[in-house]
């Protein structure tokens, strides 16, 4: 797999952070997209049957309980 390079200027307008859904029991991998105030949430498996699909929603930062941000 070819690894994408991405300039400084694109880096700024993405944040990577994760958070965790307490409800569903489901941790989230998320590419915060600051241009359009929306994020893209990746769950991560942690269960071989779990049916998540990758998200698209607007940010709320009320709805992030367990969250932390990563390079």
């Amino acid at each position: 797999m070819k690894k994408l390079k991405i300039s400084r200027k694109t880096k700024k307008k993405l944040k990577k952070f994760m958070d965790f859904d307490k409800n569903k029991k489901i941790l989230y991998n998320n590419i915060y997209l600051n241009e359009y105030k929306v994020v893209i949430k990746i769950p991560i498996n942690l269960k071989e049957n779990t049916q998540e699909k990758i998200k698209i929603e607007k940010f709320d930062l009320a709805k992030c309980v367990y969250l932390f941000t990563y390079n």
